[in-house]
């Protein structure tokens, strides 16, 4: 397959130990992707499996030109499949999904039907999910709430790989740590429209999962982080600098009220433990301040430096001469 062919969908799969599913999954998303009679390819992103997945998907990216292999020299995570994928994709829409055969390939024209009413983002929504209750169905439901209520993008199934993008939406989003399933909420500055789909969920016959409870705990500290991209990203003195400033005042307040106590009442204050609350409130606030300004110029030399800008242009008009 020659590179940079455009075409009208990239299908990118993140791979980790799933050498039974790969075949399976492969018929079926030729099967789906060859009666939609759009021009289409298969992106797997083997993220340093242990078995004889790279071998498998050697072996179709060889026999189909449709099919793309991408191998990392070790495990580097979804969210750095996903990116990989992403780069290389040549699509139009950019559609994920799991490679454990739970997301149904039968889904892909639901979605892209969806997404002529206008969407950037359309994200599968495992309503009648198949996996166990208690240790993955119960704490994805309060980290999707969680999420939700923090970031305003309101969703069910965040953590749903099956999603359907719009390539200048996805290749525009940025790719760390495990933020892949952030990724709708990390759209919204770029004013993307987004919204979700009922889809199928099977439950894993081959291999096992690679997520446990403890998920739930990195999702909720990753939280924090999405919260202040969100909203202070490109603005961090509002953070830093606002929380500082509070304490200084504060601090100075404690300080003031001390120095007033000396010089018109007479009381000893060296050995009162206000004064060393009161001197701490001033030193973390004056540290806090310093931290936005340093956090200001970082921000800056970085989309300075990169030539990047903190927005997406969708449009321009200019007058014709």
């Amino acid at each position: 397959m020659k590179e940079n062919k455009k075409v009208n969908l990239s299908i990118v799969v993140p791979i980790y130990n799933e050498e039974e599913n790969l075949p399976i999954l492969y018929e079926k998303l030729k099967k789906v992707l060859d009666s939609i009679g759009k021009s289409y390819e298969i992106i797997f992103v083997n993220d340093g499996s242990t078995d004889k997945s790279w071998e498998i998907i050697k072996e179709l990216a060889e026999k189909d030109p449709n099919v793309i292999g991408v191998t990392f020299k070790r495990n580097y995570g979804q969210t750095a499949a996903m990116s990989a994928g992403f780069d290389i994709a040549n699509g139009e829409i950019i559609i994920t999904m799991d490679g454990d055969l739970q997301n149904d390939p039968e889904d892909i024209p639901r979605l892209l039907e969806k997404m002529t009413e206008g969407y950037d983002i359309v994200s599968g929504w495992r309503k009648d999910r198949k996996d166990a209750f208690l240790s993955r169905t119960l704490p994805s439901r309060i980290a999707n709430w969680l999420i939700s209520k923090v970031t305003g993008v309101h969703l069910h199934d965040y953590g749903c790989s099956l999603k359907a993008y719009k390539a200048d939406i996805a290749k525009n989003l940025d790719y760390f740590g495990e933020m892949h399933r952030f990724l709708p909420a990390l759209a919204k500055p770029m004013g993307a429209k987004i919204t979700e789909l009922p889809v199928k969920h099977h439950p894993r016959i081959y291999g096992k999962s690679k997520y446990g409870i403890s998920r739930t705990f990195k999702v909720i500290l990753d939280l924090f982080l999405v919260k202040f991209l969100l909203d202070y990203r490109t603005k961090p003195l509002r953070v830093f600098g606002g929380t500082g400033l509070i304490l200084l005042l504060f601090g100075f307040a404690v300080l003031l009220y001390l120095v007033g106590i000396k010089l018109f009442l007479g009381q000893d204050i060296g050995n009162r433990p206000l004064l060393t609350f009161g001197t701490l409130l001033v030193l973390s606030g004056i540290q806090l301040l310093s931290t936005g300004i340093v956090a200001e110029l970082i921000v800056r030399t970085y989309y300075e430096s990169q030539n990047k800008r903190p927005y997406l242009i969708k449009e321009i008009i200019r007058k014709s001469e």
